[in-house]
């Protein structure tokens, strides 16, 4: 076993047949969040499905969602979650300028009313557990009224947050050669995490 922060990362081939036994794609064995996750294979799969629902057939835009977990990893300085999820919003051609602005995004004046409405909505469940019914009735207006785009808004942000849970207090390491807090290094101040 490779060394992990708190709980021994599987070796990689372990991880993977753990996996596959799960229904798990093998790739997803091969990143340290589930070569940790995979000592309980139930748990692993559990989340492997979260993820593939919301990332892969979800109805929420998907640059919204990926301010969700940044937003998510900023506040709860959760470094794993806002690296891997740089990464994918950059694939997803979400703008450097959108993923830096959600660290101060109140203030951040390119914002409209989706994504506040929606990083609100992420920053009231984070301190209070629920989307306030302000905010709600925002969201219910700048998504339609649709009630399958709010449950998985509701969803994203119950997941990533658990994701934030569970990365920061598994204390999972970063895959190798990966640089933390991209672009510029810059993490939260312990004060700032929620």
């Amino acid at each position: 076993m490779a060394d992990g922060q708190r709980i021994p990362m599987l070796e990689i081939d372990e991880a993977r047949r753990r996996a596959v036994e799960r229904g798990i794609p093998e790739n997803m064995a091969e990143l340290s969040v589930f070569r940790i996750a995979l000592h309980q294979p139930g748990v692993a799969a559990g989340l492997n499905g979260m993820l593939h629902e919301l990332l892969w057939k979800g109805v929420l835009d998907a640059r919204l969602r990926e301010l969700i977990i940044m937003r998510i990893g900023w506040a709860t300085g959760s470094q794993y979650e806002w690296t891997q999820h740089w990464r994918v919003a950059r694939m997803l051609d979400v703008p450097e300028r959108d993923l830096l602005g959600v660290r101060d995004w109140e203030t951040a004046d390119h914002f409209g009313p989706r994504e506040r409405a929606v990083l609100a909505a992420t920053d009231e469940t984070l301190i209070h557990g629920t989307i306030s019914d302000t905010t709600w009735t925002e969201c219910r207006s700048v998504f339609d009224d649709d009630p399958a785009v709010l449950v998985e808004l509701v969803a994203a942000i119950g997941n990533w947050r658990l994701f934030s849970a569970l990365l920061r207090s598994l204390d999972v390491p970063l895959e190798d050669d990966v640089e933390p807090w991209p672009p510029d290094g810059t993490a939260p101040h312990l004060s700032e995490a929620m």
